[in-house]
């Protein structure tokens, strides 16, 4: 005797060989013995063979109308071989019997399942919605392989186009959109990213990146809604200073500025003045949530998103010919010595009299001219005016970065030039990515570069420390050594940065520009007001849940937006390559397998490197450039020294990105279910 039985879900055939009251011991076609328990045995059949029947069954059921089904099965419950006997004939076969087992089983949406062999059937109005939902399901695979044929064929469907970057990198992996893709990609044995070039849905590697960052960071778009800059309402004594600022030309958001007092009297006060949006903004006020969602502004070259609106930042920047309100930090040194005496920070009107712009003056204003030495340039004459407090400046910025030095326990050796971007042709609009662009070479260390940066760095510690000692909690940034692998982190109670070589460090100098800066400016004018009782006042109290969330976001944002400029500028680096048409370059290999070119802002991977010392001078040829995933490739053509001397490792910016490759979502392999830097050089 032969039976047929359930079991997990799948149906079986096979022999009986014994035969107990509440189980069989049934032998299958393949020889395996199994155990069935008689209430899943659902036919016994002398005839045909087990296989045949399983085949005949198979073959019998596709054929079996499921609506005629529908239509003999009664109200109540009932059995397979009962509906088969009323569809057939009372005399249906143990293969017709079977037959309609399978075609009850795999038609849920008919017939639901009420026990073993047993079912009953789905109300009309049920039917007619499974009915439906089924035909659509139909026409959206149908859309998916018309979907996925286009794109095979070269072609981007409009729908595609339309949701290319969710797709890429944070699809919905049941939309019939990034199935098809993900189809397509299967099919050709292509990338999902390569695939969608050829297809034509990437028409411009710039906007490629533009608008994925825009995607992943502005959803919104970066228009900013209609705000007002409030009015700053205290009454603010004016300082007896003329301070000027020192900033690249395309600046808009000044943020500090510099003044000299007491040369040659023994003493020299030296003011670093921040402009104080925090005297007119307020927290959890209209301003203040637009900054807190970006807090950041973003840079690129040719290009930037700020984090003010433009009518607010003209509010409060430190414009020439004004006098602006501002935090300011006074050092007394001693004039001789260099020693610091004593800080005082006040909440002021100050006179900027010039806004300095360091891009058109490096080559002016000179190690050699701060000196006293001419036969240079020619000097503006406003400029010339300045070169008395800007040699002290350059003198007290020496000596600072020497004390630093000390603690950091070794010397900043900062030997690779930074590189500015000018985008020719844009006109300060954003950029299309077929301008012309320049790349120009500025030394680090640079006269006003020193100037600038160790003003600031001056002002965080300073800043950082006083709010400590009143107890009034701020954001830090602090490293506990510099170790490799010891990366800098943000809290809210002071602590060492060893990376800078200071005791305690509050981006404090730059509220236009960082949220961190305008909330840490917020605790010291708290400070400035209060004094002691500053704790009490201020706007975040210790251990505020709220000042931590500042933290969570701004370093994401920070990454992200580090990230996006770092790629950027490996763009237009590339696109510079393919504009002047090189086909080489001379570089330096740095690390096993990669080489940094020497006179481009480049790192780039190349074969026969592998072997050379780190150190080693090497001419290079370049492979093919893609400006979408920014990769560029190269061969060592010859090693251009025979014995280099040891290179001198150069400690990287804090927190200084790298451009990495595209991350792409698309997973071909996975087939989705219908369910459900802190030191501050010159801005």
């Amino acid at each position: 005797m032969f039976v047929l039985f359930e079991e997990a879900g799948k149906f079986h055939a096979g022999r009986v060989l014994a035969q107990a009251e509440a189980s069989a011991q049934v032998e299958l076609d393949s020889g395996k013995r199994v155990k069935v328990k008689a209430a899943n045995i659902l036919l016994r059949f002398e005839q045909p063979s087990p296989a045949e029947l399983m085949r005949q069954a198979q073959a019998l059921a596709p054929a079996i109308e499921l609506e005629l089904a529908w239509e003999f099965a009664p109200e109540e419950e009932f059995a397979f071989d009962a509906l088969a006997r009323d569809y057939f004939s009372e005399h249906a076969s143990p293969a017709q019997q079977a037959a309609m087992l399978l075609r009850l089983f795999e038609a849920p949406h008919y017939f639901r399942r009420a026990g073993r062999g047993r079912f009953r059937k789905a109300p009309a109005e049920i039917l007619q919605q499974a009915l439906v939902a089924i035909e659509k399901k139909k026409q959206v695979q149908a859309q998916i392989a018309a979907w996925a044929q286009e794109l095979a064929a070269g072609t981007c469907p409009v729908p595609i186009r339309e949701q290319l970057f969710k797709i890429l990198f944070k699809p919905d992996k049941n939309a019939p959109e990034y199935k098809a893709v993900v189809e397509a990609s299967r099919n050709t044995h292509t990338p999902p990213l390569e695939l969608l070039q050829r297809s034509g849905a990437i028409e411009s590697p710039y906007q490629f990146h533009w608008k994925r960052f825009l995607f992943e960071n502005f959803p919104k778009g970066t228009a900013f809604p209609p705000l007002q800059a409030p009015p700053i309402r205290d009454e603010l004594p004016l300082a007896a200073v003329q301070a000027f600022s020192i900033d690249d030309s395309s600046t808009t958001e000044i943020d500090d500025a510099l003044s000299v007092q007491g040369l040659g009297s023994g003493t020299v006060t030296l003011g670093i003045h921040i402009s104080a949006p925090g005297l007119a903004l307020q927290p959890a006020a209209p301003i203040d949530q637009v900054a807190r969602q970006r807090l950041s502004t973003v840079y690129m070259p040719g290009y930037k998103i700020t984090m003010l609106p433009e009518d607010v930042v003209q509010a409060y920047t430190l414009q020439e010919s004004r006098d602006c309100p501002a935090v300011s930090l006074y050092a007394a040194f001693d004039e001789a010595s260099l020693a610091l005496k004593e800080t005082q920070t006040r909440l002021e009107r100050v006179p900027i009299v010039a806004n300095l712009r360091h891009d058109q003056l490096d080559a002016v204003i000179t190690e050699q001219w701060l000196q006293g030495m001419d036969g240079g340039p020619p000097v503006p004459e406003p400029i010339a005016n300045l070169r008395a407090p800007l040699s002290f400046l350059h003198r007290l910025a020496a000596r600072l970065k020497a004390q630093r030095e000390v603690v950091r326990g070794k010397p900043e050796t900062f030997n690779r030039p930074d590189y500015n971007f000018k985008l020719i042709g844009n006109g300060g609009g954003e950029p299309t990515g077929d301008e012309q662009v320049r790349i120009t070479v500025r030394r680090r260390g640079a006269p006003l570069d020193l100037i600038v940066s160790e003003a600031m760095i001056l002002a965080n510690s300073t800043w950082g420390n006083w709010l400590g000692e009143l107890g009034v909690p701020a954001i830090y940034r602090s490293q506990a050594s510099l170790a490799p692998g010891v990366k800098v982190r943000m809290g809210t109670r002071p602590a060492p940065h060893a990376g800078i070589g200071v005791k305690s460090y509050a981006w404090s100098t730059s509220p236009l520009r960082r949220y961190t800066d305008l909330v840490n400016q917020w605790q010291i004018i708290a400070a400035a007001r209060h004094g002691r009782t500053a704790a009490l006042a201020a706007p975040f109290k210790p251990k505020d849940a709220e000042l931590f969330s500042v933290i969570s976001g701004f370093d994401a944002a920070y990454a992200a937006y580090n990230g996006h400029q770092a790629a950027m500028e490996r763009f237009w680096t590339l696109k510079y390559m393919q504009q002047e048409g090189l086909q080489e370059l001379v570089g330096t290999v740095f690390k096993e397998g990669l080489v940094r070119a020497d006179a481009l802002p480049l790192v780039l991977p190349v074969l026969g490197g592998a072997e050379l010392p780190r150190g080693a001078k090497v001419r290079v040829k370049l492979g093919d450039i893609d400006l979408i995933t920014l990769d560029v490739k190269g061969t060592v053509l010859e090693r251009l020294d025979v014995a280099p001397a040891p290179l001198e490792i150069e400690e990287e910016a804090e927190d200084e990105p790298v451009a990495g490759p595209i991350a792409i979502a698309v997973d071909v392999d996975e087939q989705a279910e219908t369910s459900a830097a802190d030191a501050p050089a010159a801005s």
